[in-house]
């Protein structure tokens, strides 16, 4: 009871906060992420933010490989920019290399309703302008109801659980954090289309400091830096 308690006061003062999210990361400029495959370093995910009046744009950048005996398996890249004015959501464009096949996103804002317009390898059209860009640095995503691929623009309908208060240790450094768990809401998906994410924001910066999950693999992301 306690916990579901926490959880709904926790939801509760996200809903509050609603219009400050991406101000919450004024500070930063640079996160670095390093990526894990069955604890073996494989790759990394680094985001630039520059900000120039009222404008702010984060640059974001993974590669990753997969390779055996020598051998490449797998390899990974992509770009993508992601854009807000004065705190709200403005665009969105990436272009990924996904072992040899390329997958693309741009996303704008329609001037009349502010719904989302969407042109993805995944997915063409209109949705609203409540779904948010899943690049899970920004927490606003725990609100969510849905989130857009960055890969391919398809729309993933997600159930967001919170799962309590966790110690996170990286390296020397012990982070407070509040652990999430991401499922998707359609049970009729795929096994390798269905979302089961578990991400750990920071408690006081909401700064994202891991995820896990399990497909193919064990896989983590860990904050390496932060400036």
């Amino acid at each position: 009871m306690k916990k579901y308690l926490l959880s709904i006061a926790l939801i509760f003062f996200f809903f509050l906060d609603i219009n400050a999210h991406v101000n919450h990361y004024s500070k930063y400029s640079y996160l670095e992420y390093e990526l894990f495959r069955n604890g073996k370093l494989i790759g990394y995910h680094i985001y630039k933010f520059q900000r120039k009046g009222e404008n702010l744009s984060i640059d974001n950048e993974v590669s990753f490989k997969i390779r055996k005996l020598g051998i490449d398996l797998y390899t990974y890249s992509a770009k993508g920019v992601e854009k807000y004015k004065n705190g709200v959501f403005s665009g969105f464009k990436s272009e990924t290399n996904q072992n040899k096949k390329e997958k693309y996103v741009n996303i704008s804002i329609d001037p009349i309703d502010k719904d989302l317009i969407i042109d993805g390898s995944s997915f063409k059209g209109k949705v609203s302008k409540d779904m948010i860009i899943g690049t899970w640095w920004n927490h606003e995503i725990v609100q969510k109801k849905a989130q857009i691929s960055a890969v391919s623009g398809r729309i993933i309908e997600q159930k967001v659980e919170f799962k309590g208060k966790e110690d996170v240790k990286i390296g020397d450094k012990i982070y407070k954090t509040l652990r999430f768990n991401f499922s998707s809401s359609d049970p009729s998906l795929s096994k390798d289309k269905k979302l089961n994410t578990e991400i750990w924001y920071e408690e006081n910066t909401f700064l994202w400091v891991k995820a896990a999950f399990d497909k193919t693999g064990y896989w983590e992301y860990r904050l390496k830096k932060v400036k």
